[in-house]
């Protein structure tokens, strides 16, 4: 078992929600989710922690009396209290932390302790494991050598990438056909998923070879147009084509949706403006969409089979 905290801002709550339900395949709520599925901590943007359960009680006083048959092998740990579904105040969380310390038989490091260990409380019951903190990979892209003003911001891309590929990503082929200077291509390979990219305009494929390579990545980018691309994805992640003054006109929108559709059985595709009507015209149908706002600029994200 184990048991996840999460957090949004609210401009990003609905694709928080979208994306953590693709992962766990259930709708979740609350900031805590409980689940036999061992997901990496560093996988969605939105988790912060994660405990692997090892013990657990009814009782606190019940958990507590557990906690000496842990064996550190000579190694210092610390215990964070972790929210759950009741609320403990400030000082509560560090009594329970103090508590739940003074009963394993080691020794307690609270700057630079070998393992971390979490307490929480959800559903009426005590829970205690292994804890691991998200690492927030996708905060380090964010500074590309070359970048778009109009890009999706790291924090979307990687929670659509995730909405794309879902619980077994290794098993995927994906392509962004329209992936400018790689701010998915990135998050997608961070994540170790197998994804291509290409791109009409050179200055932006030679953009994205270099982004790719200042953080490590190959060079799994080409020049091209989608119209032409051969072969067959998994799933295709297209952020449509538009600057700040205009976007494609409806004509062009539908033939880049049916060339998606021939490439790939499944698509996150992302607007400035809703495209159900073109959706529609290209034989795919929207199994889940949500928007993503940020001040006056919205963007229109429908997942499609």
């Amino acid at each position: 078992m184990f048991i996840y905290t999460y957090a949004s801002h609210e401009d990003e709550a609905a694709l928080c929600g979208l994306e953590l339900q693709t992962l766990f395949g259930e709708k979740v709520s609350g900031g805590v989710i409980s689940s036999s599925y061992g997901l990496s901590v560093n996988r969605s943007p939105f988790v912060k922690r994660r405990i692997s359960v090892m013990l657990e009680g009814s009782s606190l006083e019940e958990l507590i009396l557990q906690l000496p048959s842990i064996e550190l092998g000579g190694q210092t740990f610390k215990v964070l209290f972790t929210p759950g579904d009741e609320a403990f105040t400030y000082e509560e969380q560090r009594q329970l932390e103090r508590a739940a310390g003074a009963a394993i038989r080691g020794k307690a490091d609270m700057r630079r302790a070998d393992r971390l260990f979490g307490l929480t409380k959800l559903n009426g019951r005590w829970y205690f494991g292994q804890c691991e903190e998200n690492g927030a990979i996708w905060l380090k892209h964010q500074n590309k050598p070359q970048n778009y003003s109009t890009a999706l911001p790291t924090r979307a891309a990687r929670a659509i990438v995730n909405i794309a590929a879902g619980q077994a990503p290794q098993q995927l082929r994906l392509i962004d056909p329209c992936c400018g200077m790689g701010t998915v291509l990135i998050e997608a390979m961070s994540m170790g998923i197998d994804i291509e990219g290409v791109d009409l305009n050179p200055l932006a494929v030679r953009g994205a070879r270099v982004n790719l390579a200042h953080f490590g990545y190959p060079d799994r980018v080409r020049l091209g147009d989608m119209r032409l691309i051969e072969g067959h994805y998994d799933a295709a992640i297209v952020d449509m084509p538009y600057n700040l003054c205009s976007v494609l006109p409806e004509n062009e929108q539908l033939v880049m949706l049916e060339r998606v559709r021939k490439m790939a059985k499944r698509a996150v595709i992302v607007t400035t403006e809703p495209l159900m009507r073109q959706l529609e015209l290209a034989s795919w149908w929207i199994t889940h969409s949500t928007t993503l706002s940020k001040a006056s600029f919205t963007r229109y994200i429908s997942v499609v089979e």
